[in-house]
């Protein structure tokens, strides 16, 4: 396992070269999240892993992933102090396609284990989306344009820590990032099990 301890990007947690503050892509990006980290470098291995997490109902890793975030990353969570949890939601008819969230259940062990409290029912995904991976940069930017509502469960909070199971483009988190702004929240941070690069 590799996990993503140092030399990475202040802004969305990629590696880096030493010394650097920020990656390529968030030099020329304007992020609405304001800060985030994933714990472990995608590889074959834990592709394999968040495979099994996501569609063969391995639920028990989600305890595993929170237990490893809170390891590397709980100083940083400290710091950056939220108010409350939020995973990314899914749509309803993924959702009832898989069973379960798989972010959400990341993020109710990383709340128990941080006594942070989670909030499952704020966000919601309005737009049903293609997925990221199979798109090029600009169609994922308009295929998530208006896929994130916050819904009338929402109480108003300064500080917003959204979970999600993997950090690819960002695209994803800035959309739920972006919706959440629009309603007051100051500041959106993020933590991911796995970080994408295509290095």
């Amino acid at each position: 396992l590799h996990p993503i301890i140092k030399d990475y990007c202040l802004k969305c947690g990629r590696p880096v070269a030493p010394e650097v503050e920020f990656c390529p892509e968030c030099r020329k990006v304007h992020r609405e999240f304001d800060r985030g980290r994933g714990v472990f470098l995608y590889n074959n291995r834990m592709r394999q892993s968040l495979l099994h997490y996501k569609y063969y109902g391995s639920r028990e890793y989600g305890e595993y992933y929170a237990v490893s975030i809170c390891r590397y990353m709980e100083r940083d969570i400290r710091v950056w102090n939220p108010d409350v949890i939020i995973p990314v939601p899914l749509h309803r008819a993924r959702r009832r396609k898989r069973g379960y969230n798989q972010a959400q259940i990341l993020a109710e062990n990383l709340g128990r284990l941080l006594c942070i409290p989670v909030d499952s029912k704020s966000l919601a995904r309005r737009k049903k989306t293609s997925p990221q991976k199979k798109l090029g940069h600009n169609e994922r930017k308009k295929n998530l344009k208006n896929a994130f509502a916050v819904t009338p469960a929402f109480r108003p909070v300064r500080k917003v820590l959204l979970v999600d199971d993997i950090y690819t483009t960002g695209n994803t988190l800035d959309a739920a990032a972006k919706a959440l702004k629009e309603k007051g929240v100051e500041k959106v941070y993020f933590l991911t099990c796995l970080l994408y690069t295509s290095d």
